[in-house]
């Protein structure tokens, strides 16, 4: 309660966190305006039959449930986001940007994702309305509006990406996975009133293991994301003029969780991938859509497959994002230039070398939790029956892991002013 006070009583804080909730806000009511021309009852019945729909609904904080301008969600950007990630593996002058020019190297990396983020959101609208006609959802669209639908929702996607932006300037917190969380909460109380109109005397006992692997995930989220290793470093000391520097020790912490809750916003986006792409297909040859589209429903209604392949793309997504985020050989070379160093390692490439390993091993228990997290519901869902329950899992990593991050950067916005009040 005194960190609220103290959070309120900051002009400055005070008015980022009234933008942000403002932003959040103007989602939410833009995400309540469907496009015309919606089948209520078939799209429910399409959304519980498909688990991925159903994760991509929670992510579009609800506008894919009726539609909305906003069904897309922050979907493109982080198809997006993906794509320039990737590019940095192909393109040496793409990761020197990303990683060795600073914040204004990020900030130029970022302004390409939301150029490439344009025509994305158109492709991904027009695939998404051709797969919702060949479900008989969306009425028989003319040309001219399925043009103007296409533009309509692409534009609210970008609203949506500009939103964050907005977010992320204020530096309280991570402006898509802000949005995502907000999305995930709105569906608390629909949720819980389905809980309570499927409640059975006979399944108290699956609520209440339910209620205990909620509370169990968030111990884990919270264990997981404040775990690391801390790795000693020692200063030399220096001599200038009468003053002696260094001679201090220190240490470099090592988080086993450093790439957060994206792995799995990334997992999910890719899952969706061959979904719109099969209807894209559809511009230059009807047939070859049809079977691709075959293809596809048969590999997401294989739980086992798909689970599989979920939870390896996570775990491989884990240690990709982590190998861009942490760079040992820059690590090294800050240190080195400090006069640090790891005791028993030589400066240099060994100690580059040492950060790797250590990172890739202590990035294992990281991966393989996010892993299972996601599966989990898959998993609740088979043991218990209950479709209800069947995203508990991952909405709770989310929310958990985005208040933690906020909490963190709200902390520091705090002590900043703190230190500037003394």
């Amino acid at each position: 309660m005194n960190k609220l006070a103290q959070l309120f009583k900051v002009k400055e804080i005070r008015n980022k966190v009234l933008l942000i909730a403002l932003g959040l806000v103007a989602f939410r009511l833009l995400a309540a305006i469907p496009i015309p021309g919606i089948d209520s009852v078939r799209l429910a019945a399409f959304l519980n039959s498909s688990q991925i729909f159903g994760f991509f609904n929670l992510f579009s904080g609800g506008g894919l449930s009726n539609l909305s301008i906003m069904m897309l969600g922050v979907g493109p950007y982080i198809t997006a986001s993906i794509i320039m990630q990737l590019l940095t593996m192909i393109f040496p002058s793409l990761k020197q940007m990303y990683q060795e020019e600073g914040s204004a190297g990020r900030a130029k990396f970022n302004r390409y994702s939301r150029y490439l983020t344009v025509p994305l959101a158109a492709l991904q609208s027009y695939a998404f309305l051709n797969l919702l006609k060949s479900q008989q959802i969306v009425t028989t669209l003319s040309n001219f509006e399925l043009l103007h639908n296409v533009l309509i929702i692409a534009t609210g996607s970008m609203i949506l990406t500009w939103i964050g932006e907005l977010i992320n300037e204020q530096k309280l917190g991570s402006g898509i996975s802000l949005i995502i969380f907000a999305g995930i909460v709105q569906g608390v109380p629909s949720a819980v009133r389905n809980l309570f109109l499927s409640y059975t005397p006979s399944q108290i006992p699956i609520y209440i293991a339910f209620l205990a692997l909620a509370l169990a995930i968030i111990a884990g989220v919270v264990f997981i994301n404040e775990g690391e290793r801390k790795v000693p470093v020692s200063y030399a000391k220096r001599i200038r003029g009468n003053r002696v520097f260094g001679g201090v020790a220190s240490y470099l912490p090592l988080k086993i969780n450093q790439a957060g809750v994206i792995p799995i916003i990334f997992a999910i986006s890719l899952l969706l991938f061959p979904q719109f792409a099969s209807q894209i297909v559809a511009l230059f040859n009807v047939d070859l859509s049809v079977r691709l589209q075959t293809i596809v429903t048969n590999f997401l209604g294989n739980q086992l497959v798909y689970g599989l392949v979920y939870f390896g793309l996570v775990v491989v997504f884990t240690y990709f994002y982590t190998s861009i985020s942490f760079d040992p050989k820059a690590i090294s070379k800050n240190l080195q230039q400090g006069g640090g160093f790891v005791p028993g390692i030589r400066p240099g490439e060994p100690t580059a070398d040492f950060l790797s390993k250590l990172t890739h091993r202590i990035t294992l228990f990281g991966a393989l939790f996010l892993g299972l997290i996601a599966v989990l519901p898959t998993i609740t869902q088979y043991l218990t029956g209950v479709q209800t329950l069947a995203i508990g899992g991952t909405a709770l990593l989310i929310v958990v892991s985005v208040v933690l991050e906020t909490m963190k950067q709200i902390d520091a916005q705090l002590a900043l002013r703190e230190y500037d009040g003394v």
